[in-house]
């Protein structure tokens, strides 16, 4: 699945200089492997979200709908934007993008390079997760010059957490590879198959970072690919429900501002994370949806909870289309083989216990063999249910 224009950040400092030649030969081999460069008329590489028709193009407005509102349809993916940091590293400050040295080397060099994505190499996400075990079967087309998700406060940086909200983080992270597994609630709603939350639908993950926004003159649905969920949003102003009803995805409300879909989100549980951040019940999202090109939309989110953050913060994404990308049937209990794996893992990890102090040697720290990455790997033939065998 490739994508129109795969976009370079950065202005290099001379038509002749290094940069300018690597960057022809890297497009040359780009185009060889069906990945085409957008590039400037002096040869200079451009930026993923500088090719877009609202920066490009004066003339260029929103399309709409016969019904007035702006045309959002369509199916997009977050995978362009693997790499990026949630929180700025603090030596870029308040600069939101990349210089063109910086960029350069993000869009040519490292683990996180198009190139290598290309190629298929492996690479570490934005919660640096080491995919040995699992392999991503989706690349990124566009390389951004953002610094971080996090464009408020200035500086990119996560609000400073309050007393209850650092206590909430502490316990919010369960399912972790090594365990331990006890009971249900050691495994998380992703690892249950039960959903993934509103910003976590969207976040760039191993796969499945799909989705798809239709729209009628009185809704918008939004459905995710991983896991299944699909949210109907209501235009028009109509009241939230009292704060007894609370929802894994919230209660969702929505408004047009302009070219800009505005959708306020209450009443969710405290079980869930915002941007990859436990929150509170109190917890209010707005999203802003804004079609800035024919295969971009700019997704905007703004967190406010006073019980877990000194302040509101925002984060931004570009969600892009490539061609032929759809979202597909995401059968997560057929193939979750998770939670029956970990529960074994965790098993032989007592069975070490009970032996060591059978012996009264020191209890056996936890390690991958016990409930690391075997935990993802499929169970023998002998364990295997056929799901579809008459019973």
């Amino acid at each position: 699945m490739l994508g129109r224009q795969t976009g370079f950040a950065g202005q290099v400092r001379g038509k002749d200089s290094p940069h300018v030649i690597e960057s022809r030969l890297l497009a040359a081999m780009l185009a060889i492997a069906g990945v085409p460069l957008a590039m400037a008329q002096n040869d200079v590489p451009v930026p993923a979200e500088r090719t877009a028709a609202v920066f490009a193009d004066p003339n260029w407005q929103v399309p709409r709908f016969s019904w007035g509102d702006p045309n959002l349809e369509g199916t997009f993916t977050s995978r362009d934007m693997v790499g990026i940091p949630m929180e700025r590293p603090v030596e870029f400050g308040a600069r939101e993008t990349l210089d063109a040295e910086e960029f350069y080397q993000r869009a040519t060099g490292g683990n996180i390079g198009l190139a290598s994505l290309r190629q298929g190499e492996e690479f570490e996400g934005n919660e640096r997760l080491q995919l040995s075990a699992i392999d991503s079967s989706e690349v990124g087309t566009r390389v951004f010059g953002y610094t971080s998700y996090i464009v408020e406060p200035a500086d990119g940086r996560l609000p400073p957490l309050t007393a209850e909200g650092e206590q909430r983080q502490l316990v919010a992270r369960r399912g972790q590879a090594n365990g331990p597994f006890y009971t249900t609630t050691d495994f998380s709603y992703y690892d249950r198959c039960i959903t993934r939350g509103v910003t976590g639908s969207i976040l760039p993950s191993l796969y499945g970072d799909a989705m798809r926004i239709v729209q009628s003159p009185t809704e918008v649905a939004i459905t995710y690919e991983m896991l299944h969920d699909t949210r109907i949003i209501p235009l028009g102003g109509a009241a939230f429900p009292e704060a007894g009803l609370r929802q894994y995805m919230g209660v969702s409300r929505g408004h047009f501002e302009g070219d800009t879909l505005v959708v306020e989100t209450r009443n969710f549980t405290d079980k869930l994370s915002l941007g990859r951040f436990a929150h509170s019940e109190d917890a209010v999202l707005k999203e802003r949806f804004t079609r800035i090109d024919a295969d971009m939309i700019e997704y905007r989110v703004t967190v406010d909870d006073p019980r877990t953050f000194e302040s509101p913060w925002t984060f931004r994404l570009t969600l892009t289309t490539q061609p032929d990308y759809e979202v597909l049937e995401y059968s997560c209990h057929e193939g979750n083989f998770f939670v029956a794996n970990a529960l074994r893992a965790e098993k032989r990890y007592q069975e070490r216990v009970a032996m060591a102090r059978s012996r009264g040697e020191p209890i056996p720290e936890r390690s991958e063999n016990d409930g690391g990455l075997d935990i993802y790997m499929a169970p023998s033939s002998d364990e295997a249910v056929d799901i579809n065998a008459v019973q």
